[in-house]
Formats: C-alpha cells, sequence, structure tokens
C-alpha cells in the first residue's frame, strides 16, 4: 500500500507539473527555456536550473520527492556551500540562495520610516529586481562566465526556437533586433518565470492550516508558539509569519521574511574551496560603502524567505550550517555554547561556537540566548518542517488528499490572496 501511494503521489505530482506549465504564457515559456538553457554559459555546461534546480529535491524527510527547493542539487548531496561555475574551479564565496519565492521581494530601498535597507535580490541585495538578478549570473566570471551581452544574444539566435518564443512573447526579430534589446527582454522573460505558481506555490502544510483545511499537531503547534513568542523564540521578528490585510482589505499570506539585512554572527566557514576572506555583505557593496563611512552595514545579508527552509541546506550566507537542527541551536546558543577553533572542530555546535566571522553590527538583541531547551528547539524545527510546499502530496493528510488545489489563489505581483476555503466563503455568504 505504501509503494502505491508513492506512485499515486508521483502521478499527481506530474499531473500537478503539466497544469502549471499549461498555465504559462508566451513571456514566461520564453523564461523556462532560457532559465534551463547550459547554452548560454561559456563552456555550454550550465544554466540558472543548474544552481536553482526545477527538479523535486532528493530528501530523506519527503521521500515521495514531489518538491523543489531551487537550489544546487550537489550542494545538497555533497554539503558544499557554494556553487560551482561555468569554468572548472571556478566557485564564488556565498552559498547559493534557494530561487523560491523571490518575486516576492520589493525593490532595493532605504526605509527612511525605519531607518534600514530592504528588498533586493541576491544575499547583498545588489540587484534591485528579479530582471537585474537573471542578469548578473550570464556575465558573472564565477557563475555563467559569458564575457558580455553580445555573446548571449549570440547563443540565443543559434537557437531556432528562440524566433518563435521572442515574436510571441515580445514582438520582436531576435535576428534583426538590437543586442541590448534582446538580453534585457530574455532577461525580463526569465524574471516573469519566476513569479509563476512553479516557484510560487504556496501550498506547504501552514498555508493548508491558514486555510482551515488541516491543524497543526502539538509539536508543530508549540514550534508556532515559540517562534512567534517574543520573549523567547523571537524568529518572527524578522521571519514574519502572520497573514496581514492591504489597504483594500486582502489578504496577504506570510513570507517568513521581512526582506530586511541582518548580520547574525555566524562564523566562518573554513570549507569553502580556497578559504576565501569573508564576504562583507551589504556594507562590502561599493555604493553603500560610499554612503557608509562608519560601516553599519558591515557583515549584513538579506534574512531570507523560511519556506521550503528544510529542503535548502547547508544554511547562512556561507553555508557554516549543516542541518535546520544546528541552525536553530546556533540561534539559541550563540553567545552561551562556549568556544570551537572552527567548522572542523569536532566540538563545533555541541560544546562551543567559532568566533563570528565579522563582529561589527552583529545582532545581540533578537539571538544568541533564547533560553530554549532542547526540546524546544525540536518543537521550532518540527513547525519550520510545516513550511515546505506541495504538502498535499507529501504529507499523507486525510484532510488535505493528493488531489487537493492550492488553498489560496495567488496575485504574483502583489501577494494578495483570496481564501478559497469552504470555512470563509460561508463566513462572507
Amino acid at each position: 500500500m505504501k509503494a502505491l501511494s508513492i506512485v499515486l503521489s508521483a502521478l499527481m505530482l506530474v499531473s500537478f507539473n503539466c497544469q502549471a506549465r499549461d498555465s504559462l504564457n508566451s513571456a514566461e515559456k520564453l523564461g523556462e527555456l532560457l532559465f534551463q538553457d547550459e547554452n548560454l554559459s561559456l563552456n555550454k555546461n550550465q544554466s540558472c536550473a543548474t544552481c536553482h534546480s526545477l527538479q523535486p529535491t532528493d530528501s530523506k524527510i519527503f521521500p515521495s520527492r514531489s518538491v523543489s527547493g531551487f537550489v544546487d542539487p550537489d550542494n545538497l548531496k555533497e554539503g558544499s556551500a557554494v556553487s560551482a561555475g561555468s569554468i572548472p574551479n571556478a566557485t564564488g564565496s556565498l552559498n547559493t540562495p534557494s530561487a523560491g519565492y523571490a518575486a516576492f521581494s520589493p525593490l532595493f530601498h532605504w526605509d527612511k520610516e525605519e531607518g534600514l535597507y530592504v528588498g533586493g535580490q541576491f544575499l547583498n541585495g545588489r540587484a534591485k529586481d528579479l530582471s537585474a538578478q537573471a542578469r548578473e549570473p550570464l556575465l558573472n566570471p564565477l557563475e555563467m562566465a559569458m564575457p558580455s551581452e553580445s555573446a548571449v544574444v549570440d547563443r540565443i539566435k543559434e537557437d531556432e526556437r528562440y524566433n518563435e518564443l521572442f515574436w510571441e512573447a515580445y514582438g520582436i526579430d531576435v535576428a534583426k533586433s538590437r543586442v541590448d534589446l534582446v538580453f534585457n527582454l530574455a532577461t525580463k522573460a526569465i524574471s516573469e518565470f519566476e513569479k509563476t505558481a512553479v516557484f510560487n506555490k504556496f501550498t506547504s502544510k501552514y498555508d493548508y492550516v491558514l486555510a482551515g483545511q488541516t491543524t497543526l499537531t502539538a509539536i508543530e503547534e508549540k514550534g508556532l508558539k515559540l517562534f512567534n513568542d517574543v520573549n523567547k523564540g523571537n524568529c518572527a521578528a524578522c521571519h514574519t509569519s502572520e497573514p496581514t490585510r492591504n489597504e483594500s482589505g486582502e489578504l496577504m499570506l506570510p513570507l517568513f521574511t521581512d526582506f530586511t539585512y541582518d548580520n547574525i554572527g555566524l562564523p566562518r566557514n573554513v570549507r569553502i574551496p580556497n578559504n576565501p576572506k569573508p564576504d562583507l555583505g551589504l556594507g562590502g557593496r561599493s555604493d553603500i560603502a560610499a554612503t557608509d563611512p562608519e560601516g553599519n552595514e558591515l557583515g549584513k545579508f538579506k534574512v531570507m524567505t523560511l519556506r521550503n527552509i528544510a529542503l535548502t541546506p547547508p544554511y547562512g550566507h556561507n553555508g557554516v550550517l549543516d542541518t535546520l537542527e544546528q541552525l536553530v541551536h546556533f540561534y539559541n546558543t550563540r553567545d552561551t555554547l562556549g568556544v570551537a577553533i572552527d567548522n572542523n572542530d569536532p566540538g563545533f555546535g555541541k560544546s562551543g561556537w567559532p568566533e563570528p566571522e565579522i563582529k561589527q553590527n552583529m545582532n545581540r538583541e533578537e539571538l544568541g540566548d533564547l533560553g530554549l531547551s532542547n526540546e524546544e528547539e525540536m518543537a521550532i524545527v518540527a513547525f519550520l518542517y510545516t513550511l515546505t510546499d506541495d504538502y498535499q502530496i507529501w504529507g499523507g493528510d486525510k484532510c488535505v488528499p493528493p488531489w487537493s488545489p492550492a488553498p489560496f489563489e495567488i496575485s504574483p505581483l502583489n501577494r494578495v490572496v483570496d481564501i478559497l476555503c469552504p470555512s470563509d466563503q460561508t463566513a462572507t455568504d
């Protein structure tokens, strides 16, 4: 029966994926092809999907393999923190973030009211939006390593499929159009694909709970309470967990990030190839440094969404933390556990933590000494598992069978949703 259940779940997943693909418009279909095209890298061996895989994550936690974390599968398999580039032995110094739910990050900007930077793409926000984010890996020598926009467009022209797709999406003839126009529309198409339900499903157990279709277990409920407790876990201080209402009164689902930047005091990851110097994060950007002579942004990295976090190890901007349990333990005991030499120390995360790689601007108010017991740490981990998408496939929940639709209708541009659950509809009749 278990084998039959796995087969049926896999068939349902294929059906859902086909439906998602069929619903793509012409620009999104163009973006899907570009996203997976290895020909757009210098050695024709890397695409966006190489480091942000669309394939189900190979996870022991979710044996039906129904869910994609949109991260580098080699990192998951080998526990490596950084991804290989198109050129042999070329790697970056930062952990590859998930592309899931990236579409909802606002434009990079300074929030005058809060007095901090918000939004953007990449761990240091250097791309203001998704289109700008799609551009950089194509030309980055440590990633796809193409020498110029013209070189990328030449590769696009080699594939006849693009002639039709660019015409259908944007009404241009690739062969006769300016290089900058084709290149910019290509990155725009990739961003349009990243805004679709392929990356933004909102089908976690927590979403079905919000819709009133199922309930959390006792340990998951305990984890949620600790997650929100301002006197203990306080995770929600940065990883917002409650639905909100916009000015029109429509519901906005939580994305488990406030899109700000923070230095959580992570230790250096000495396992990164060539042991590069620590990245300076937001404050390491030349444009930010020029307006911040005191270095108030050094060491700060973007607060990433926790949706699908169970599928995206290793953790932290430098991938120094191996497991979700270790991540929660670090937040809880950073300042109290003791001292370890580095992350190769047998006592790492057990009897001590190494010194922070960048002490300046470290967050000392919201983490480091949370006072959680081991049981309470495990409760938070249990809750974090409920943020994994495709719950209807992997959850084995009678209240949410495999054929259940997503519990909400999502508008990818503004995160506005409509509740579809019967209880809500009854309340408004």
